[in-house]
């Protein structure tokens, strides 16, 4: 009886377990409706332009939003995956880092900005194993506190300042930590080391300073070390050698020196190691050839001496060796052609002396070799294409000699060949004339030789090519079978007969120079028909006749030379009417007859026009004045009248001539506002456009920086007003007048000024189109690849053809007009620092690190703006916008921490990102990034002209299959 009486009632067993079911609904209904509290709270506080999250109201469960991934068990919220969704907004401290049974939380590619909340790490569910924030604009310091149980913590490429909190050492499950991409300072704490579990660790692209911290021997499980692009010092530690998972070790871009240790000979494991960029010293260890696995080795831009030891060998995995840029000395490791994967070696600016190994090549993958400005001597190996993938062969600067091998000339998978400034001699097979792909081809300056009019060239890419200082003799060729070639020099040989008339058919010739030869008979009027060509040069020949009056109308040539030939006749007046030419010398020639006084006549050096039998001309040009014809007969002017009729048939011609030039005259004009001062420089603006149409445009103008679109009579222009017009020099409208005779398809033309002693405007043409930074993120990758190219080759125009060179100041999206052709219009800055925007441009985000401090521009400084240019072109993010904390400097280290880590999927502009638009090419992309880190070294002397610009650009537009991990080399 007892024991029966013991046992529970199933009545009463039954009520149990129902109170159980009602209180563990009731407890997740109640936090069910928490989680949907807190999921709505935070997407009325977002702005959320795509509708990705339209679907979050009651019409579905909450584990069906779009985002949303429940628990199956119990249907709460277990995953938030909003990456990459156009999302915008701040957080506020009650959001979905709440979630109580939240593990993944991802909100990463988005435009979320303000200050992280401060109680993200002290509040934020226990439950929370992985974080992603990176790819926002968040500004503000890194919040205090930990979340013990958080694997994942990525808040990379954000703008986040301040020091790294000590408290990051009690994250101490964190697998993975990517703080890289923000611009936060002072030291790496030694806490940092606490954190045992790590495997990934990535604080690139900072300011950080200091050394690495010691205690990094406690941290077995790394397996990626990013620390670069910071301004760490000191010495690498040996306690690096003994994390043996070491997978991948970049210390890139920062003040490291001492020797490299030999401990990393330790690291078994290491397939990439980067150190790059910094002040070592010292020889490679030993050691170093122990690491088998490698795959990628880049030492470059050290102080790193010693010779390359043949211990090389023992790296059969290894695919890159970059050791260029350092003070190695010996010869070429004999090692190096026993790495069957080897695809990319540069060893440029080196030391290096002796032979090319023979065999380099024959057991390699070579797709890049770059041995150029080293003391190398012998011949150049037969075999370094028999991979048949060899694509960019840089030799120059070297004393190689013989013969280019024959290997070469069947080379067809070829595109950049620079081989200058050799000893090399014999001929250029016809083969080698044929190559289908090479695109930049330069042999100048060798002992070649051999009559090339003979052969048939047949190169459809070619664009650029150089045989200058050679001793080619025989007829030029009629063609070197491309229409796109843009630089031509066969200058320094042997050439003989007439220039080929086929060669106006090359339209898109920017440099000609068929300079030191022997060529007799006319210069071809044909010329005249390459409206592209800036630099013609046609000197030291034997060329007769006259000079062809059709060179006037050539719209952008800016340097002629026709100097010590056998030329005849008088010089055209239409040259002195180019608003282009700038540089033009005439000298030791037969030409006689009166000098041009204008354009670029006007202060002609003496030594220009020498040796010829002419005068007049400037005062400069030392000449004598023409002589004036007196005491004329009378039967001179019956001869007149006879031919009065002839003349009258010009009559209209000459009309409108004079009206032209007449327009181009200084023009005094009073009215009610005083006397006004009206010039222009472009002889097709109408002579009915008058003082008052200027200023009603004035008037009109809403805002200083973009001027007003005008018409007279059709004619459109726009006006800009100057400020403080009683503060501006003389000196600055006699700069201004040179500025308006400059003429190139990528700039945005000064047609006129119009001044009086109160108001000052200048008036510009005007152009349809619209602000590159108002519509870059509409473009595609082949239209952002284009206005690239062209504001580069206004860059090279202005830095390398007008003389003395022209700054453009502010080189921002701001200045940049694109037309409806899609080809970009930079709008040149003011001389000096005179007006209003002037004066702004020194606080510009667009402004070079010298110039903000010394107040002076350069070319230097516009090709760190152009760099900039090429980020934003490449990423989609400006300098300027507002969430941006140290906005200018931010940017490039973020940029450098994007290359170095080379996650393109993280940085590139989604509207470019491979495989999104079947215009892209990776290794474009990550070519064009490349340059622009080259663009925007803090060094001035590091950065490239713009020339080598305008040819990096060339080249890396015309990549297709390359590494991604390279790194361009300033020899491209």
């Amino acid at each position: 009886m007892a024991k029966k009486g013991a046992q529970a009632s199933p009545v009463v067993v039954f009520s149990m377990f129902m109170l159980f079911i009602v209180l563990f609904f009731s407890f997740v209904v109640s936090d069910n409706g928490k989680e949907v509290e807190i999921l709505l709270s935070f997407k009325s506080s977002i702005y959320d332009p795509s509708g990705f999250l339209s679907n979050w109201d009651s019409s579905a469960t909450f584990c069906q939003w779009h985002g949303v991934t429940c628990n199956n068990n119990l249907s709460h919220v277990d995953k938030l995956d909003l990456s990459a969704k156009n999302l915008t907004g701040k957080l506020v401290s009650s959001s979905i880092f709440h979630l109580p049974f939240i593990q993944t939380l991802n909100i990463s590619n988005n435009q979320f900005y303000g200050e992280i909340p401060e109680d993200i790490f002290s509040s934020s569910s226990s439950s929370l194993r992985f974080l992603n924030l990176s790819n926002n604009n968040f500004t503000g310091q890194i919040p205090s506190g930990s979340i013990p149980g958080l694997e994942v913590l990525d808040l990379s490429n954000n703008m986040l300042s301040g020091k790294i909190p000590p408290e990051i050492g009690s994250f101490y499950s964190l697998k993975f930590l990517d703080l890289g991409g923000n611009v936060l300072v002072g030291e790496i704490p030694v806490s940092i080391t606490n954190i045992t579990s790590l495997q990934l660790l990535t604080l690139a692209s900072n300011q950080l300073v200091g050394h690495i911290p010691h205690g990094l021997s406690k941290m077995k499980s790394l397996e990626w070390i990013y620390v670069g692009y910071n301004n760490l010092s000191g010495q690498i530690p040996e306690e690096i050698g003994m994390l043996t998972s070491l997978n991948h070790l970049d210390l890139v871009y920062n003040n490291l020196t001492g020797e490299i240790p030999s401990s990393l000979g330790n690291l078994s494991d290491l397939q990439y190691l980067f150190l790059y960029q910094n002040k070592l010293t010292g020889s490679i260890p030993d050691s170093i050839f122990g690491l088998k696995k490698l795959v990628s080795l880049d030492l470059s831009d050290n102080s790193l001496s010693g010779e390359i030891s043949e211990l090389v060998i023992h790296l059969q995995n290894l695919e890159i060796l970059h050791l260029f840029g350092n003070i190695f000395t010996g010869k070429i490791p004999k090692a190096l052609t026993s790495l069957p994967r080897l695809q990319v070696l540069q060893l440029w600016s080196n030391r290096l002396s002796g032979e090319i190994p023979e065999s380099l090549g024959r057991n390699n993958n070579l797709t890049i070799l770059d041995l150029s400005t080293n003391n190398l001597t012998g011949r150049i190996p037969d075999g370094l294409c028999s991979s048949s993938r060899l694509f960019k062969l840089i030799l120059f600067s070297n004393s190689l000699e013989g013969a280019i091998p024959k290997n070469l000339s069947t080379c067809t998978s070829l595109q950049r060949v620079r081989l200058q400034n050799n000893r090399l001699s014999g001929e250029l097979s016809s083969e080698f004339t044929k190559l289908p792909l090479v695109y930049f081809l330069d042999v100048s300056n060798n002992d070649l030789s051999g009559n090339i009019g003979d052969q048939e060239w047949d190169m459809p890419e070619l664009e650029m090519l150089s045989l200058a200082g050679n001793r080619f003799f025989g007829r030029l060729p009629n063609s070197f079978g491309s229409q796109k070639i843009e630089d031509l020099d066969l200058s320094g040989n042997g050439f003989s007969g007439t220039i080929p008339r086929s060669f106006g058919s090359l339209t898109e010739l920017m440099q000609f120079s068929l300079s030191g030869n022997t060529l007799i008979g006319e210069i071809p009027e044909e010329l005249s028909s390459c409206k592209k060509l800036v630099s013609l040069d046609l000197s030291h020949n034997q060329l007769s006749g006259q000079i062809p009056s059709g060179f006037a109308e050539m719209p952008v040539l800016s340097q002629l030379d026709l100097s010590d030939n056998q030329l005849s006749g008088e010089v055209p007046p239409q040259l002195g009417k180019m608003e282009s030419l700038i540089q033009v010398n005439v000298s030791h020639n037969h030409l006689h007859g009166t000098l041009p006084s204008t354009g670029a006549f006007l202060a002609i050096n003496s030594s220009a026009v020498s040796g010829n039998d002419l005068c007049g001309g400037a005062e400069t040009s030392g000449l004598p004045p023409c002589k004036k014809v007196k005491n004329l007969n009378w039967w001179f002017y019956v001869a007149c009248s006879l031919v009065a009729l002839v003349l009258l048939a010009f009559a209209a011609f000459g009309f409108i001539f004079i009206r032209k030039r007449n327009n181009l005259e200084l023009k005094r004009v009073e009215n009610e506002d005083g006397i006004w001062e009206l010039q222009f420089f472009d002889s097709n603006v109408p002579k009915s456009v008058t003082v008052d149409d200027i200023t009603l445009s004035a008037k009109q103008v809403n805002g200083i920086c973009r001027g007003n679109k005008s018409s007279a009579n059709d004619f459109q222009f726009v006006v800009k007003e100057m400020n403080d017009v009683n503060s501006i020099p003389s000196s600055f409208w006699s700069e201004i007048k040179q500025l308006g005779k400059l003429q190139h398809p990528n700039l945005v033309n000064l047609i006129g000024t119009c001044r009086s002693d109160k108001n000052a405007y200048l008036v510009y043409e005007y152009i349809k189109g619209k602000l590159l930074s108002e519509i870059l993120h509409e473009l595609t990758w082949e239209r952002r690849r284009k206005i690239a190219m062209g504001i580069a080759k206004a860059l090279k125009f202005l830095h390398s053809y007008c003389s003395p060179s022209i700054i453009v100041g502010d080189m921002s999206p701001e200045r940049v007009i694109v037309d409806g052709k899609d080809e970009p219009r930079l709008r040149l800055s003011l001389p000096g620092l005179l007006s209003m925007e002037n004066k702004a441009f020194i606080s510009s985000a667009y402004v070079a690190p010298e110039t903000r401090e010394s107040k002076d521009m350069s070319e230097k400084s516009d090709i760190y703006g152009f760099g900039l240019i090429l980020i934003e072109l490449l990423t989609g993010k400006s300098p300027a916008d507002a969430e941006f904390g140290d906005q200018h400097q931010s940017m490039v280290e973020w940029a450098r921490y994007c290359y170095s880590d080379c996650h393109l999927d993280m940085w590139v502009d989604p509207m470019i990102r491979p495989g999104h638009a079947s215009d892209v090419n990776h290794n474009q992309i990550v070519e064009t990034l490349n340059l622009a880190l080259h663009c925007t070294a803090g060094d001035p002397t590091a950065r490239p002209s713009a020339t080598d610009v305008s040819k990096t650009l060339q080249s890396a537009f015309r990549i297709t299959s390359c590494v991604s991990t390279l790194k361009l080399s300033s020899s491209v």
